[in-house]
């Protein structure tokens, strides 16, 4: 049974959450089409473009990212505080950028130029109610999937001169309740096109946010977008070589890259790997085995459902969001303490 989007969702509890999105009817997202011999490589680009694009405009940051033939990955952070720091005329702003503002709403901000009396007939009081709407909506992970799978629909239409659904389904939204879940996810997504056997590490997998970290591609996106502010880059890593940032990821960005590059390197090795003798400083901060670490990256979205954490955690999310259970509690007790 299908499941409301407000059951999967509880910023409550976590602000970050995995989500993925995967191709129908035999669709390409990007890649080259074995039967057709069609190449949907340039696909990759809108990707990256767009949610360069959306991330500027709403209060949702990407930590990471991959893009991949028939599906993507994307995890992101929820920052309501952000949203509730924009004046009237920001909120519109952005809005904008994506549906036409109603009369009503256009006649607040003339009336906000003109004068500083507050109006307070039927019509204002309507506009204002609209853009405290359009403020939630810049803060929903729903409404950010919307525009983001909605644009490459139908760009991807247009192109494969066809109608109907592009997408399987609704997008699978996944809670990261504490920082182990979230450092598993971020790697398994950086990690997946060398699971996948299309790129031999970090450094070479394209269309990745660890590429993008690498290579430190987001300024190039800066004039691509047209946006009337500053595109927003990837979320940071707020460890020792970020100390004063106020947001953020919570360890150094070295020595993320060096589990990624070094868990990189033993999926694509042909021996059996095992990681406990590199034993990367971040598997120690984050208390977790090498062999489960391992095993994290090469299942971590295959294994774990709806929220991701300890056995505390889990329970209270399964309150907030007024579930019975929470899938997988017992696969995850052994790691996530």
């Amino acid at each position: 049974m299908t499941q409301s989007r407000r059951s999967q969702i509880s910023l409550k509890d976590t602000c970050y959450y995995h989500l993925i999105s995967r191709c129908v009817r035999r669709s390409f997202l990007c890649g080259i089409d074995n039967y057709t011999k069609k190449s949907f490589e340039h696909r990759r680009q809108w990707m990256v473009n767009r949610i360069r694009f959306l991330s500027s405009i709403f209060a949702i940051d990407v930590a990471s990212y991959a893009v991949m033939s028939n599906h993507y990955h994307l995890v992101v952070h929820v920052n309501e505080d952000e949203s509730q720091s924009w004046s009237i005329e920001e909120v519109c702003e952005r809005y904008e950028n994506l549906y036409h503002l109603p009369s009503p709403v256009k006649q607040l901000l003339i009336s906000r130029e003109n004068t500083e009396t507050k109006n307070t007939t039927a019509i204002c009081q309507l506009a204002l109610e609209l853009v405290e709407k359009y403020r939630s909506r810049l803060s929903d992970i729903s409404w950010f999937m919307r525009n983001l799978n909605e644009y490459v629909a139908r760009k991807a239409n247009i192109e494969d001169e066809c109608k109907g659904h592009f997408w399987e389904s609704r997008f699978k939204s996944q809670a990261l309740l504490d920082n182990k879940a979230l450092l598993a996810c971020m790697a398994y997504v950086d990690l997946n096109p060398i699971r996948a056997k299309i790129a031999s590490s970090p450094s070479n997998s394209q269309f990745t946010s660890v590429f993008e970290r690498i290579h430190d591609k987001s300024s190039e996106n800066d004039n691509k977008n047209n946006l009337p502010f500053k595109v927003k880059p990837l979320l940071g890593f707020v460890g020792a070589e970020n100390k004063n940032s106020i947001k953020g990821i919570a360890f150094s960005f070295r020595d993320y890259l060096q589990l990624v590059d070094e868990t990189g390197r033993v999926m694509i090795s042909k021996e059996k790997g095992r990681i406990d003798g590199i034993a990367p400083s971040l598997l120690h901060q984050l208390g977790i085995e090498g062999e489960d670490w391992l095993y994290l990256a090469k299942n971590f979205g295959r294994v774990y459902h709806q929220a991701v954490g300890s056995l505390e955690l889990l329970v209270q999310f399964s309150e907030n969001t007024n579930k019975k259970w929470i899938s997988g509690q017992r696969q995850q007790c052994k790691i996530f303490t």
